[in-house]
């Protein structure tokens, strides 16, 4: 019944997405960015309620909390997208197309991930510490690391593909592949997927295991990482700039993956409350937010 629900939901809105609103490739407009967000984060918080409903007041602060890290984490992946269109020169009428085929493919790879890793906390306890691990060395990464730019150019998948397919030099509408002289080629439209495509699968390396800090549930853990990255790409066209100026979100994020892994650590021994910790992740996002307001650095 739940998974149905869910199903519907998502088969429905990318439906209506690409079927109707994106028939034809066009450049993403503020408001209309704007509208989608409000859309899927009320559907995010709709189908919470459904949650509520049907398994009770934990599993839905489990999901809401678990949306609300995976959200929180996904921003970073909004600098893989922006340098990936830039690196490529993607026409900004083409930019939606390929976002909305990127998280198909997420639908499956973060999925794969979900079973594989309830597969291996069901069979192993000890890979709840590993896990937990994970999330703390990721931390101090975030924390103490050094900020590094993006180049979409490194990327092995991606030089991998360049070896062994041919490619067009120029774009070719909202097309992927071609057939040109009897032969198939890829467009520079497939590169910039792939890019995005292998950049999630990393990036999930770290976002799963952190909402598996929050829930063994599969149910909760893979329909609130779908609808967190649903509403992703209108993010992307929404405050690309924006974002940018939230200084203090890394370090935020850092602290909420620290806490999730310490959670996960010492579980055994010291539980922590869904709604406690709901209360510790929502606190941290919170601050760092209002404090990228407050206190941002000066321009020089």
């Amino acid at each position: 019944m739940a998974w149905a629900v869910f199903g519907v939901v998502v088969v429905a809105m990318l439906a209506v997405d690409l079927g109707i609103f994106h028939r034809q490739a066009h450049e993403i407009s503020f408001t209309e960015a704007a509208t989608w967000s409000l859309i899927w984060i009320s559907l995010s918080l709709v189908f919470n309620v459904f949650v509520l409903a049907k398994f009770g007041e934990d599993r839905a602060l489990e999901f809401f909390q678990a949306w609300l890290i995976e959200k929180a984490l996904s921003v970073d992946n909004l600098f893989v997208f922006l340098a990936a269109f830039s690196f490529f020169a993607v026409p900004a009428r083409l930019q939606h197309r390929v976002l909305f085929w990127g998280i198909l493919g997420a639908l499956v790879t973060r999925g794969v991930f979900i079973v594989a890793g309830a597969a291996l906390l069901a069979a192993f306890h000890w890979v709840m510490y590993v896990f937990g691990a994970i999330l703390i060395l990721t931390a101090i990464r975030l924390l103490f690391g050094t900020e590094e730019a993006v180049h979409p150019e490194r990327n092995p998948v991606l030089k991998l593909f360049r070896k062994l397919v041919r490619v067009t030099p120029d774009y070719d509408g909202p097309r992927f592949l071609v057939k040109r002289d009897g032969l198939w080629f890829a467009t520079p439209l497939l590169m910039v997927l792939v890019v995005i495509e292998t950049s999630d699968v990393v990036f999930a390396v770290d976002s799963i295991p952190a909402v598996f800090g929050v829930t063994r549930d599969v149910f909760i853990v893979y329909t609130s990482n779908i609808f967190a990255i649903f509403g992703l790409r209108a993010l992307c066209f929404l405050v690309a700039s924006l974002v940018r100026r939230l200084h203090y979100l890394k370090p935020g994020i850092a602290l909420v993956l620290a806490f999730v892994g310490v959670k996960m650590v010492v579980a055994d021994k010291v539980p922590i409350s869904d709604g406690l910790s709901l209360a510790v992740v929502g606190g941290i996002i919170t601050v760092a937010a209002i404090g990228s307001w407050i206190f941002a650095p000066k321009e020089s």
